[in-house]
């Protein structure tokens, strides 16, 4: 694996678990990538990963540094020791961020100050000037900050990108999404920092449904208005775990966003999730409908497995990620899920690549042409091309902490958030 980027995952929980560490993996199963390292807060997750029978399976014979280490007492914690790890990686490799929303800005800062590249779980930070202020940082240095919006590498929504581009569907008026988790959720780790002070389920998943309508149309959000409701944790924290948002975007059309924790632990699917979307075109009108819950599979099962949500019949989804058979080693990870860190991965690379026979000064201009590029397509979210979703988190706490008030936003060199004034 030598010359290969090392990768060094913060966060050892689930999204780590049933889909980071396996993509990476499959990465360094196909030579794109080195050596692993997993860092978490304690030993506790980094066991549960390196016990996992499904990534034994998949990956016989890869396996990640744990830090800390695996036989460390799981009681003890070491709250800085991503900056150490980090701080001890060659440049050029990559972190992934992969810990609570409240701390990705920590974390991408110590990654960017070693020269390290970032990929990191969506929404990339709470507020909208600790994106400018990491953009600026990441394209001073030529590095590559891509943010996981993984729902950009559905082929769904690809098609409508540019299905809706090519003018097939008019110009979008309103619509509805919703993306509602499982009540199974409180029982985690969720309830320690998933908090009313810290964040709520449209910070946390509405930006995805938010995410899509500015990938498909190129339009941007100018007012949002969040209602939430709190519910109490199994540890006595309340959370706001039912909101209804309204966001209006820059042609007056508006998408009602609908996310709770609480989608039931024995419904057919891991959650619910879809967006429809009502157009106006030429005396007609067009429509766009992803039931993204229901992928037109159905099965019952003879005996259920014993993870939470778990259920004799179920409707499973074979397009965010799973495992397949293709022969060979293992077992091969597939999905939009495995795509997004992939596309990920390999912009990074191609922007180390691209520098590798310069000298300083023209190597730091080649990297920062390909930024500019990233940034430009709009594939990969980066901080460029996405901070409106910052905008938007920022709109809504000032909403959900505020009854539900509209609040406006205002993009440009004086971007910001305020409420609206009748």
């Amino acid at each position: 694996m030598s010359g290969k980027p090392q990768v060094c995952i913060v966060g050892g929980g689930m999204i780590t678990q049933v889909q980071i560490l396996p993509s990476i993996y499959q990465l360094q199963r196909l030579g794109v990538v080195g050596e692993i390292g997993v860092c978490a807060l304690n030993s506790a997750p980094l066991n549960a990963l390196a016990q996992d029978e499904t990534l034994r399976k998949a990956f016989a014979g890869h396996s990640f540094t744990a830090y800390p280490s695996l036989d460390t007492d799981p009681e003890q914690n070491f709250p800085d020791l991503f900056r150490q790890v980090i701080a001890k990686m060659p440049k050029d490799s990559i972190v992934v961020v992969a810990v609570p929303d409240p701390v990705h800005y920590q974390v991408i800062q110590a990654a960017l100050a070693c020269g390290q590249h970032v990929c990191c779980v969506k929404p990339l930070v709470l507020t909208y000037s600790q994106a400018v202020e990491i953009e600026r940082i990441a394209y001073e240095k030529g590095l590559v900050v891509g943010v996981e919006y993984h729902k950009r590498l559905d082929d769904r929504a690809l098609m409508a990108r540019q299905l809706y581009r090519e003018g097939k569907f008019g110009e979008f008026r309103i619509g509805h999404a919703e993306m509602n988790e499982p009540y199974y959720y409180r029982h985690s780790n969720f309830q320690n920092w998933f908090t009313v002070e810290n964040s709520d389920m449209f910070t946390y998943v509405g930006c995805h449904y938010v995410d899509q309508v500015h990938f498909i149309t190129g339009l941007l959000p100018k007012a949002v208005s969040v209602y939430g409701i709190e519910d109490t944790y199994p540890n006595g924290n309340t959370g706001y775990l039912w909101t209804d948002a309204r966001v209006v975007w820059a042609n007056d059309a508006c998408l009602n966003v609908t996310n709770v924790m609480g989608y039931p632990d024995d419904g057919p699917g891991g959650n619910f999730q879809g967006i429809r979307m009502y157009c106006h075109g030429d005396n007609r009108s067009g429509m766009l409908v992803h039931n993204d819950q229901n992928r037109g599979i159905e099965h019952c099962y003879v005996a259920k497995g014993s993870e939470p949500g778990d259920t004799y019949y179920c409707e499973p989804s074979p397009d965010y990620f799973k495992y397949v058979n293709l022969g060979g080693e293992g077992l091969t990870p597939v999905g939009y899920g495995y795509r997004s860190i992939e596309l990920i991965v390999k912009n990074i690379c191609t922007c180390i690549d691209v520098s590798a026979d310069a000298d300083g000064r023209q190597a730091l201009t080649r990297r920062r042409k390909l930024i500019k590029q990233f940034d430009e397509e709009g594939i990969m979210a980066t901080p460029a091309n996405s901070s409106y979703n910052e905008l938007v988190i920022e709109a809504g706490r000032l909403s959900i902490l505020n009854g539900g008030r509209e609040v406006e936003i205002t993009g440009g060199e004086n971007a910001g958030v305020t409420f609206r004034k009748y």
